[in-house]
């Protein structure tokens, strides 16, 4: 089985699940009138082997910092597609120094739909 078989690529990675915005993205025009909330996780590949080792948070990625950095970049602007969001989530996350690929996951609870669906997300993975 591949690493990406067990869940990703193979190495050292830090997961944020859950962050929860507030945000005007839609097609339809009450969407970005009234908003709504949006989810996103994210998960960057980096090796911490030295953070580990020195106990250096220089070492690594700050996931404090990367949590508002990634809020904000889901906020704003408004975007018509979660794919647009999504986009923009994984390039705030792979401008860090140490991160080599990231995941993000962007889901939108309350996307409407024509049926009763408990979610609707887009998830992009991109490296450099």
């Amino acid at each position: 089985m591949s690493p990406w078989e067990l869940g990703g690529p193979p190495g050292d990675r830090v997961t944020l699940r859950g962050i929860e915005v507030f945000a005007r993205h839609g097609v339809l025009a009450h969407e970005r009138e009234l908003g709504q909330r949006f989810v996103v996780d994210v998960t960057v590949w980096l090796d911490t082997a030295d953070a580990a080792a020195t106990d250096d948070l220089t070492r690594t990625v700050d996931y404090g910092e990367l949590s508002g950095a990634v809020a904000e970049a889901a906020t704003d602007p408004p975007a018509a597609l979660i794919e647009t969001v999504a986009g923009r989530v994984a390039d705030v996350a792979l401008a860090r120094d140490r991160v080599t690929e990231v995941e993000v996951t962007v889901h939108k609870p309350g996307a409407p739909l024509p049926v009763t669906a408990a979610d609707v997300a887009v998830t992009v993975h991109r490296s450099r």
